[in-house]
């Protein structure tokens, strides 16, 4: 996502963001936590654990965005976040995200069509799911 809002934007993100070392084995967060900020990983990597039984664990590498969705609305964590080793991480707090929107009409821009690009692929993707469940179910007398 921060790759789409262009070169302007990820400057004052840059220079906003604070950077945070973190050792193996340290949480970074926990899931049912309030999220008030996302974390791109500069260095190192991070195992997430959902806070979802079924859910299975996966490792967020160098360069990736922890739980994006902070940046934007307020929602508790979906998964508790781990230090796999020593790893350096930048914490892009919402308040600033939303200020770097605010002054800069491009990387809003470029946000919104994103976001309307996850919601158009979202709806294929349910449409196909209901096409499959009617096939499956057959008619219903």
């Amino acid at each position: 996502m921060l790759q789409r809002l262009g070169a302007g934007a990820l400057r004052i993100l840059a220079i906003g963001a604070e950077s945070y070392s973190v050792e193996a084995g340290q949480q970074l967060f926990a899931a049912g936590e309030g999220a008030d900020c996302a974390y791109v990983i500069q260095q190192g990597s991070v195992v997430l654990t959902p806070q979802s039984p079924t859910d299975s664990e996966s490792v967020a590498e160098t360069g990736s965005l922890l739980d994006e969705s902070a940046l934007l609305i307020e929602a508790p964590r979906r998964a508790t976040a781990t230090a796999r080793e020593d790893s350096i991480v930048l914490r892009i707090s919402r308040a600033m995200f939303l200020k770097m929107l605010e002054s800069n009409a491009e990387a809003a821009q470029r946000l919104r069509e994103l976001f309307a690009s996850r919601a158009d692929q979202l709806a294929r993707d349910m449409e196909k799911v209901q096409a499959m469940l009617v096939r499956d179910t057959g008619p219903q007398s």
